[in-house]
């Protein structure tokens, strides 16, 4: 299991396709090799209220949370980070080469006794259109 989500000021919205964005994320996590896909879940929400540094509104930020479940090691957390922040920051460098841009990205593991998720058909679903094939 694997969800981010990005948070992003509103101004990215007229300079940067989030839903491409959005793709990009996914595949930078499949891409780890860490997650399972059926468990993989990218949602963005923009700011309409937000300031930055000195408040002038042509400066943009991108901050990135991944929850993930339990049982990775510390080297595999530091290779999602390292392997996911690089492979975003290659797809948004030429993109945004006229706005100064912040991102960041942040992997907190889920409190198991306070979580729920026993409603998933995603996976049954995925495993049928590989069969259907």
């Amino acid at each position: 299991m694997a969800h981010m989500t990005i948070q992003y000021s509103g101004n990215l919205d007229a300079c940067l396709d989030m839903t491409a964005f959005c793709d990009a994320v996914r595949d930078a996590m499949v891409n780890t090799g860490l997650f399972p896909l059926a468990g993989i879940r990218v949602r963005a929400y923009p700011a309409a209220h937000y300031t930055i540094a000195d408040g002038t509104k042509a400066f943009a930020f991108a901050d990135l949370v991944c929850r993930i479940g339990l049982g990775r090691s510390k080297d595999q957390k530091a290779q999602m980070v390292d392997e996911i922040y690089s492979d975003l920051e290659d797809w948004v460098k030429p993109r945004l080469t006229q706005v100064p841009f912040a991102l960041s990205l942040e992997v907190v593991e889920i409190n198991y006794p306070f979580a729920e998720k026993r409603l998933n058909t995603i996976r049954a679903a995925l495993q049928e259109d590989e069969t259907n094939v």
